[in-house]
C-alpha cells in the first residue's frame, strides 16, 4: 500500500498530466508566489491568501510557490529554509490544499533558474531600469541594489511562464511585472513560433487597501515600526484585542467609511468587510448606533473568531514538520513534471536540441 505521501504525488502527477497532453481541452492554469517571510500577517492574507484559497475552486490547475529564490535578493534574518516551512505551514492552515493545488519551492525545481536565462536573453536593460520596485529599493538602499534585485523580474516571468500559466493573481504593486511578462511571452512567440500563453491577471480584492493599525495612511506592512501595526496570524486573543482597541481613528464617535477624512475607522470597517463578506455600506448601517470604541470591539470579535483556527491549525503544523517538508518536497516533484516538459520543449524551440 502506497504511505499517504507516495499517493499524494501520484494523485497530483496524474492530474497534472493533462497540462502535458497535447489533445486535451484547454485549462485555465493558475500560478502565484509568496516570499518565504514567515508568518503572514492579516493584510497578506486577506489580500492575498484568501483568494489563493478561493481560487481551488476552480477546475484548472494551480501552483502556489514559495519564492525562496527571489529572497535572496535581500538580507535575511534567519536562514530561508526554516522561513520557507513557516511560510508553508501557513498555506495550509489557511486552506491552501495540496490536493487541490501544487504547493512547492521554488529551488526545488531548477528550470524556474535555466528559462529565466532564456527569457533575460529577449529583455532590454534599459526596461529593466524602469520598474518601479527596482527604482524604489535601489535608491532607498544602494547595497540592496543588486543583480538579483535588478533582474528578478526576469525570474518571475520563468515562474509564470514554466507552468504556462494562464491566468495571475497580482496586486497593485505588481501589476507593471506581470506586464513585463506577457511582453515577454508575445516576445518569445514572434521569435521561436506561437508556444506561451499570455497570461491574464486576476485582481486581488480590495484587501490590497487594509492599512496599519497605527498608521493608517500606510499599508499594513511587516516592517511597520510598532508591533501594534499588524496583526499576525499567530497572535493570540489577548493580542488582537489590544492591537485592535489601540488603533488609531479620531475624535467623531460614529462608524462612517471616509477613508480620506477618517482613514483610522474607514480601515477597521475595510476589516471587518474582508472578513465578514458584508459591504462596507451595510456595515455602516448595521453599526450606526455604536460608538467607535464598541465597533472595535465588534471588529475585534469577528477577527479573533476568523483568525483562531487558523492560528491553531499553524501551530499543529509547525510542530510536525516532517508533515509539511514532505508535502512541500512532493509538490516540488508534481511541479518538476510540468516544468521538465516545458523546458524540453523551449530547448528544441531554440535550437539547443533536436526538435525531433
Amino acid at each position: 500500500m502506497l504511505c499517504r505521501f507516495c499517493s499524494h504525488r501520484a494523485t497530483l502527477v496524474r492530474r497534472l498530466s493533462t497540462a502535458v497532453d497535447a489533445c486535451s481541452v484547454k485549462k485555465r492554469v493558475v500560478f502565484s508566489g509568496i516570499q518565504p517571510t514567515g508568518v503572514p500577517h492579516l493584510g497578506n492574507y486577506l489580500g492575498a491568501l484568501k483568494l489563493w484559497v478561493d481560487l481551488q475552486s476552480d477546475t484548472g490547475d494551480i501552483f502556489y510557490s514559495i519564492v525562496d529564490l527571489h529572497a535572496l535578493t535581500v538580507p535575511r534574518e534567519k536562514p530561508i529554509y526554516q522561513k520557507s516551512l513557516a511560510t508553508a505551514a501557513c498555506l495550509l492552515a489557511c486552506g491552501v490544499d495540496p490536493k487541490r493545488c501544487v504547493i512547492f519551492k521554488q529551488s526545488d525545481v531548477p528550470e524556474h533558474g535555466a528559462l529565466s536565462w532564456v527569457l533575460s536573453c529577449l529583455v532590454q536593460q534599459s526596461i529593466l531600469k524602469h520598474m518601479i520596485q527596482w527604482k524604489e529599493k535601489s535608491k532607498a538602499n544602494r547595497r540592496a541594489g543588486n543583480l538579483g534585485l535588478f533582474t528578478y523580474p526576469i525570474l518571475q516571468c520563468a515562474d509564470i511562464l514554466l507552468y504556462k500559466a494562464t491566468h495571475v493573481p497580482v496586486g497593485e504593486d505588481q501589476k507593471q511585472h506581470l506586464e513585463l511578462c506577457q511582453e515577454v511571452a508575445k516576445s518569445f512567440n514572434r521569435e521561436y513560433g506561437d508556444f506561451f500563453d499570455v497570461p491574464e491577471c486576476i485582481q486581488y480584492s480590495d484587501a490590497k487597501k487594509i492599512k496599519s493599525l497605527r498608521d493608517p495612511l500606510s499599508k499594513m506592512s511587516k516592517s511597520d515600526r510598532s508591533e501594534l501595526g499588524k496583526i499576525n496570524l499567530t497572535d493570540s486573543d489577548d493580542e488582537i484585542w489590544l492591537k485592535i482597541k489601540r488603533a488609531i481613528t479620531d475624535n467623531t464617535s460614529s462608524v462612517t467609511f471616509e477613508p480620506k477624512r477618517r482613514p483610522g475607522v474607514s480601515n477597521l470597517i475595510q476589516i471587518h468587510s474582508c472578513i465578514s463578506g458584508m459591504s462596507v455600506e451595510e456595515i455602516c448601517s448595521k453599526s450606526e448606533n455604536l460608538e467607535t470604541g464598541q465597533y472595535k470591539m465588534a471588529v475585534a470579535e469577528r477577527v479573533i473568531d476568523h483568525i483562531r483556527p487558523i492560528r491553531t491549525e499553524y501551530e499543529k503544523l509547525i510542530t510536525d514538520r516532517g508533515y509539511v517538508e514532505k508535502t512541500v518536497l512532493e509538490g516540488g516533484r508534481a511541479a518538476r513534471v510540468i516544468a521538465a516538459t516545458t523546458w524540453d520543449d523551449v530547448t528544441k524551440l531554440i535550437g539547443l536540441h533536436a526538435s525531433h
